[in-house]
C-alpha cells in the first residue's frame, strides 16, 4: 500500500509522455495509476487520450502541453474542437471534417488580439471577416477560393486595400490606400506579393515601379515625409535600405544598411533623432549581433550580443577607460551596484525579444 503511494506520488512529476513509455509494458503500474493504456495513441510526437465522453484531447509529447481537443471520428478530428499555441492560448475553435477544419470557425492571434471569424474548407479561409481587439473590421473576404475582399488598417478606420484574393493570399489585380485615402500602391499581386505595378506618395506622384516582384521602393507616411526606402525584393525589404524619424516637420535617418525578408540582418548603422550615431556592426534576424554601441559620439561598448543584449564584450567610460568586460552575460570581478545597472539597462531589449518570439 505505501509502495502504491509513492508510486503515485512519483508519477506526478513525470510528464504524459514519459509517463507512457514506462506504463505501456507494465500492466501493474496501470492498475496502480487507473491508466486504460488502450485509451492512449501516440503519433508524430504527440499522443491522444479518448476519454468516454466522446471529447478527445491531443498532447505535445516533449512538454505534456494541451494541443486539441474536442470531437474524433475514427481517429480524426470531426466535428467541433479547439486548438492551442505552445503557451496554452486557445488559436481556433469551430467545425472540423476528416481532420481538417471545414465549417464555421473562428481564429485567434494573440500577438495582437485581433481574430478571424467566418467559414474554412479544406483548412483554408473561404470567406468572413477579421476584426481587431475592439471589434472593429479590418478586412472582409467574400470568398477565398476565388473572388474579391477588403482590407482596413488595424484599428478598423480607414481602407488599406482591395482586390482580388486566391487561397488567402492576394492574388490579381489590386489597390493600397494610405490613410488619407490616396492610393499608396496599384498593380497587380502575386500569392500576396505586389509583383508589377507602380507606387506614389501621399500627393499621387509615382515614386517607384516594381516588376516581377523587385523594385527600389520608397514609403511616407501621411505628412508626405519619407519613412523608409531600398530594394525590395519578394514581398520584403531585400538588399539595401534607409529607415527614418519623423519629427513633424521633416525625416531623419534612424538606420542605414542590410535587410532580408523584411529584417536588418547584415552591416548597419543606427542613429538618434539628433543625427548621432549609436550603433554600427551587424545585424541578425533584426537584433544586433555583434558591433559598437556610441554615446555623445564615443563608444561606450564594443562586443557582442545575444538576441539584442550584451554578451561579450567591453564597456568603456567618457575618458576611453574600460570599466568592467562582460562574459556570457555577465560582468566580470566588478560590483553588484554595476551588475544591476547592466540588467536594468537590457531589460527593455530582452523583454522586446521575448515578445517577438511569442
Amino acid at each position: 500500500m505505501k509502495s502504491s503511494y509513492f508510486i503515485q506520488l512519483f508519477f506526478t512529476y513525470v510528464n504524459e509522455a514519459q509517463k507512457l513509455k514506462i506504463i505501456k509494458i507494465n500492466k501493474s503500474l496501470q492498475k496502480i495509476l487507473k491508466i486504460n493504456i488502450i485509451n492512449y495513441k501516440h503519433f508524430k510526437g504527440r499522443y491522444i487520450i479518448y476519454e468516454e465522453n466522446g471529447i478527445s484531447k491531443e498532447y505535445n509529447g516533449y512538454d505534456n502541453s494541451l494541443f486539441f481537443e474536442g470531437e474524433y471520428l475514427d481517429g480524426q478530428k470531426y466535428g467541433k474542437g479547439k486548438e492551442y499555441n505552445e503557451n496554452g492560448s486557445l488559436i481556433f475553435e469551430g467545425e472540423y471534417f476528416k481532420g481538417k477544419k471545414e465549417g464555421y470557425g473562428r481564429e485567434y492571434f494573440s500577438e495582437d488580439g485581433s481574430f478571424f471569424e467566418g467559414k474554412y474548407y479544406n483548412n483554408k479561409k473561404k470567406s468572413g471577416t477579421k476584426y481587431n481587439n475592439d471589434g472593429n473590421v479590418i478586412y472582409k473576404l467574400n470568398n477565398n477560393i476565388d473572388g474579391v475582399g477588403i482590407e482596413y488598417d488595424d484599428y478598423g478606420n480607414f481602407l488599406s486595400f482591395e482586390g482580388k484574393y486566391n487561397n488567402g493570399k492576394r492574388s490579381g489585380r489590386g489597390k493600397e490606400y494610405y490613410k488619407n485615402g490616396k492610393i499608396k500602391f496599384k498593380g497587380e499581386y502575386l500569392n500576396g506579393i505586389r509583383w508589377k505595378g507602380k507606387g506614389y506618395d501621399t500627393r499621387n506622384n509615382v515614386v517607384y515601379d516594381i516588376k516581377n516582384g523587385r523594385g527600389l521602393i520608397k514609403e511616407y507616411n501621411k505628412y508626405n515625409s519619407i519613412i523608409f526606402e531600398g530594394e525590395y525584393n519578394n514581398g520584403e525589404k531585400n538588399g539595401k535600405g534607409k529607415e527614418y524619424y519623423y519629427d513633424g516637420k521633416l525625416s531623419v535617418l534612424k538606420y542605414e544598411g542590410e535587410y532580408l525578408n523584411g529584417k536588418k540582418n547584415g552591416k548597419g548603422k543606427e542613429y538618434n533623432q539628433d543625427g548621432e550615431i549609436i550603433f554600427e556592426g551587424d545585424y541578425l534576424y533584426g537584433f544586433r549581433l555583434k558591433g559598437k554601441e556610441y554615446i555623445n559620439n564615443r563608444v561606450e561598448f564594443e562586443g557582442e550580443f545575444l538576441y539584442g543584449k550584451k554578451w561579450n564584450g567591453k564597456e568603456y567610460d567618457e575618458s576611453d577607460n574600460e570599466i568592467y568586460e562582460i562574459i556570457n552575460g555577465n560582468i566580470k570581478g566588478k560590483k553588484d551596484d554595476i551588475n544591476e545597472r547592466l540588467i536594468l539597462k537590457n531589460i527593455f531589449i530582452y523583454n522586446k525579444f521575448e515578445n517577438y518570439l511569442i
